[in-house]
């Protein structure tokens, strides 16, 4: 019979997942992760496997949350074009009221793995056509309401957003002028007739 771990996994992962964020795959050490999770090498290798595959948990721990969290906000709202504005809006003022621009983790790990690690590639872009499904369910949603335009294309349009929320975090992350970005959120959600 096996022992049983003497720390809390989610806990641990939790913890690895927020190290990671911060400061990418190849920047954090296992000496990093040890401190931070409270935990020594041996633990990390027999709950996860090696760094790869404990930054891989962390990745779908973050992505399950996040579109989990998504879903609700456009949800949540007695319009899908109010919806959208507070959404893209809450994500601008959290950015520019953190100390630092962590940016989305998914997003990232797309710009640092992706372009060499197929896995990767592939567990990013999974997340963003699921992302581009939540946005299309809302436009879908607003279109049967009568708040949005019949005759949308409501996939390209979502695809269209989801191009827009990349490139948005992607660019808060240089710290441009606040109005440049609010500029560019008004021009986003214009999109949405």
């Amino acid at each position: 019979m096996g022992r049983n771990r003497e720390f809390d996994e989610e806990q641990a992962l939790d913890a690895a997942m927020q190290l990671f964020w911060e400061k990418g795959y190849e920047a954090t050490s296992l000496s990093d992760l040890t401190s931070r999770m409270g935990i020594q090498r041996p633990s990390i290798y027999s709950a996860f496997g090696g760094k790869k595959e404990l930054f891989e948990a962390a990745l779908r721990k973050y992505t399950m949350a996040r579109a989990s969290e998504i879903r609700t906000k456009l949800q949540n709202n007695p319009t899908v074009k109010q919806a959208f504005r507070t959404f893209f809006e809450d994500l601008v003022d959290e950015e520019y009221t953190e100390g630092f621009s962590r940016g989305c983790f998914s997003i990232n790990t797309m710009v640092e793995l992706a372009p060499h690690d197929e896995k990767f590639e592939i567990l990013t872009r999974e997340h963003q056509m699921y992302l581009s499904v939540i946005f299309q369910e809302a436009i879908e949603r607003g279109m049967k309401s009568g708040e949005l335009e019949q005759g949308t294309n409501a996939k390209a349009l979502s695809q269209a957003l989801l191009v827009s929320l990349i490139g948005l975090t992607v660019i808060m992350k240089s710290r441009p002028e606040r109005s440049f970005v609010d500029n560019s959120v008004e021009v986003m959600l214009a999109l949405l007739k």
